[in-house]
Order: C-alpha cells, then structure tokens, then sequence
C-alpha cells in the first residue's frame, strides 16, 4: 500500500492556507546543505583521530550516531538505512574509545572551528532571526518514528551561537530523513535499492556510494535486478551501469514529494513565507563550504538536486 497525499485542506495551516511543497523542498536542501559540510571538514576528522579513530567510516558514523547514545551498531544500521551490514560493523568499538557524550562534544568543537575557519558570516541579527525560525520547528516537531531527529533534538544545545544553530538544522535535517525512510520503505525500496537508484541519477558518484555503504558486487547487482524488472532501470543504456527510466524518474521524483508532503507538518510552524525565509539565512553556511550547494544526500539519498515538481503520475 502505498501513501496517499493529503487533502489540501488536512495539510498543516488548513485548506486556505496550506503549506507550499517547492518552499517544504527548497527548505529541506537548504538544512541538508548546512549541515553536510561537518562531514568533510578536516576538523572533523582531526576531532576523531583526538579521540583515538583515524578510519573515516567509523568516525562518520560514531559522530552521526552519537545522539543515540551507546547504542549497539545495529541500531545505528536500523536508523542510517542505506548503508550495508559490514560498513556499520566497523564502528564497533567506538564506544571504548570514548564515550558518545565526548563525541558529541567533539563534533560540536570541530563544527566551531570549521566554520570560523570558513569565516562564515552570519550576522546576529540574522542568526537570531534564523533561531526564532527554527526553534518552533523543532520545539514542535511530532518525533514519533523519527529516531535520529528525536536523538538530536535531546541534545543539549552548546553555548556557542553559531554551533547552536547548527544543531537545530541537525534536527530538522535528520527528521526529513527518519521520515524518507519510512516513505521508501512504502514503496518497498530497500537500502541497496535505494542507492541504487539515487547513483542512476548522476548525482551521486557510485564510486562514492559504494566505497562508504559498502555493498558488494552480488548484492548491488541484485537490487540493480530488481530495480529493472519494476521498469525504473535500463541495465543496457549506460556505459558504466544502469540508468534511470522516465518511469524510474517519475518514481524516484514521487517519493521525493511524499516525503515532501510528511514534511510539511514540521514546518508548518514557521509557514511556507517562514521556510523560505530560513533557506535564504543559510545560504552563508553553504557559500563558506564549497561542494554543499547542490544539498548532497542523506541517509535514504533524500532531496534531489532538481525541485521540478511532477506532473501527476
């Protein structure tokens, strides 16, 4: 069974006013771009070698994670989704080395330095506008189902203004992609279909996916299968691996914009005026760290580098 979109007049703010998905979808890019950039700052890494892990996949998964607290890896698989047994495996251990409130706090001092370093600007009255936007956000969030968002959001908020706002762009970012997942798992695509299918698209490397899901030849092939017997992939048309069909196209778009649609109740509170307003006070954090703009994936490969909305299908 497959989600039905909601009546316009049951989305938030009401039939008269309900929110607008392109704003619901340019403020997910917007989150997903600020926060991306902690993952490939050298600060992080430096941040995870201080604390005794020099192997960048089970640093970026002992940072992600460490809002669930001491958790084994498997839960830290259940709540990432597309990456493969084997490559969350390897953070085992991770806890010994230091607990998961020292790495919070690790990452919180590693995204300070990144972007200050970055020399992001972002004036105080802009910074302050920004967190009147996403505090309601986040204080009103429905966190049922949403585990990451729901992990983050326990945090405590550090003292410095700017690493602050960081973290509710966290919540915010995480809650897309908990409710991605259960909008992927309707569709019954699973977590190597779900790569598959976004690395068809071009927008990310498959190179990439790979080396860090860590999927093997037999099991990417076998979602590659299934994926061109449901007609969303073409095994023949491409050089180097499968590419998308207009029916894959048009699936992957319309789990984009029912996730765009669960989406819609977490900004509600700021409205669609609100949610752009908050994309636009971002875009310093993004400029400062190149290679962000285009809102890279999350755990499901959530938002798309395209906001062209379907035609209905």
């Amino acid at each position: 069974m497959h989600l039905d979109p909601l009546p316009r007049s049951t989305r938030p703010g009401g039939g008269r006013d309900p929110m607008d998905l392109d704003a619901v979808r340019q403020v997910s890019r917007a989150v997903s771009a600020a926060h991306l950039f902690s993952y490939q700052a050298p600060e992080t890494a430096e941040a995870a070698a201080a604390l005794g892990v020099t192997d960048r996949g089970p640093a970026y998964l002992a940072f992600r994670s460490a809002a669930l607290g001491t958790v084994p890896w498997q839960v830290t698989l259940a709540a990432f989704y597309n990456f493969s047994p084997r490559a969350v495996r390897a953070m085992t251990g991770v806890w010994d080395t230091a607990p998961p409130e020292r790495w919070q706090a690790a990452r919180f001092l590693a995204v300070g330095r990144a972007m200050r370093r970055a020399n992001v600007h972002v004036t105080d009255g802009h910074l302050a506008e920004a967190r009147a936007l996403i505090d309601p956000v986040v204080a009103g969030a429905d966190y049922a189902g949403k585990v990451l968002a729901a992990a983050n959001a326990s945090v405590a908020l550090p003292a410095d203004p700017l690493v602050a706002l960081w973290q509710q762009i966290t919540v915010a970012r995480e809650w897309r992609g908990d409710a991605h997942l259960v909008v992927l798992a309707d569709h019954g695509v699973g977590p190597c279909d779900c790569l598959v299918l976004h690395t068809a698209t071009g927008h990310l490397p498959t190179a990439l996916a790979r080396a860090t899901r860590q999927w093997d030849d037999r099991e990417w092939n076998a979602a590659t299968a299934r994926l061109v017997a449901r007609g969303w992939l073409d095994a023949d048309a491409g050089r180097t691996g499968a590419v998308l069909t207009d029916a894959g196209r048009a699936a992957r778009e319309r789990i984009e914009v029912e996730t765009d649609e669960h989406c819609a109740a977490l900004w509600a509170p700021i409205g669609t005026a609100g949610a752009r307003r908050l994309a636009a006070l971002l875009a310093p954090i993004t400029t400062a760290f190149p290679g962000t703009s285009t809102g890279a994936p999350t755990a499901a490969g959530t938002v798309p580098a395209t906001r062209r909305r379907p035609d209905p299908a």
